[in-house]
């Protein structure tokens, strides 16, 4: 490896971005790649890595973790259930970051985050890229539009049912796939952009949930009907569908940004960062007829 070539880690190697982000460095080679995770076990069958220990409650850990790192990419964290819980794993990252020497940190944020109480995903991005903007590194925001793949969360019960709701009213998202995403990840982190930059991660348009029912209707031959509720009612669904509270109130908090239109934007950021085009809802489904069917 070339001694101009940086030291890359990413954090969350071990979920379902991270690691396809990891690949994506390991096959092109980026660099030394490091790939950081809670349990390191998860780990053991990647290759062309070294694997470190982070954990975002361990100070220790993430001190260790991002010695000698040149650019880290910090993925958010799942801790849903304590209120401001993400924000203070991706704060202290990014402390220990910076404390570490790291000169360029990348965070996966979201489309529209801003400061809502009652949107804590939107909230949690808000506060976590503030504290990252305000430290002493370049940096560069990632701010993914909601994945595709969530996607056949709840669709596949429509087409069984025939009836789609949500609170999203005409509202439409541009969705991306994770796999776009972990690409374009991959390439940022793997650049030598040393700035500061915010790069809105999205499909090729955005979609409402009319079309996608549509959409759903003349790949799988079922018709599929959206229906828009309130709020209220919809929190109502959720919970008689068993959906636990907080996943609900995510769920929801989304569908009304949707309504609102946060996740309407647009942008070629995929194909600028990767040479691909984004991948479209239609071709995602299409790709996942068996599911929908399911």
């Amino acid at each position: 490896m070339p001694a101009s070539q940086p030291t890359l880690l990413v954090t969350g190697a071990a979920g379902q971005l991270g690691r396809q982000v990891v690949k994506h460095l390991v096959a092109t080679k980026a660099g030394r790649i490091i790939a950081a995770t809670r349990d390191t076990e998860k780990l053991k069958d990647l290759e062309g890595v070294e694997v470190r220990r982070a954990d975002f409650d361990d100070a220790g850990s993430l001190a260790k973790a991002f010695a000698g790192v040149d650019r880290a990419l910090i993925v958010s964290t799942d801790a849903l259930g304590r209120p401001g819980g993400r924000h203070a794993h991706h704060a202290s990252a990014a402390k220990a970051a910076a404390a570490a020497g790291v000169r360029h940190i990348l965070y996966t944020s979201i489309t529209s985050p801003r400061p809502d109480p009652a949107d804590p995903i939107a909230d949690d991005h808000f506060q976590t890229e503030a504290a990252i903007m305000a430290g002493p590194t370049g940096w560069t925001m990632l701010r993914n539009n909601l994945y595709a793949d969530t996607i056949l969360w709840s669709l596949p019960l429509a087409v069984k049912s025939g009836e789609f709701f949500t609170a999203t009213g005409r509202g439409g998202r541009s969705y991306v796939t994770r796999a776009d995403c972990a690409a374009v990840a991959a390439a940022a982190l793997a650049s030598d952009f040393d700035g500061k930059r915010v790069l809105d991660v999205t499909g090729p348009a955005a979609v409402t949930q009319d079309e996608i029912a549509a959409m759903a209707s003349e790949i799988t031959g079922r018709k599929v009907v959206h229906k828009s509720v309130g709020a209220t009612e919809r929190k109502k669904q959720l919970l008689a569908a068993g959906v636990p509270e907080i996943y609900a109130d995510v769920t929801l908090g989304f569908e009304v940004a949707t309504a609102q239109g946060y996740f309407a934007i647009a942008t070629p950021a995929v194909e600028q960062l990767t040479g691909h085009k984004p991948t479209s809802v239609r071709e995602y489904l299409t790709a996942h007829k068996a599911a929908l069917l399911g």
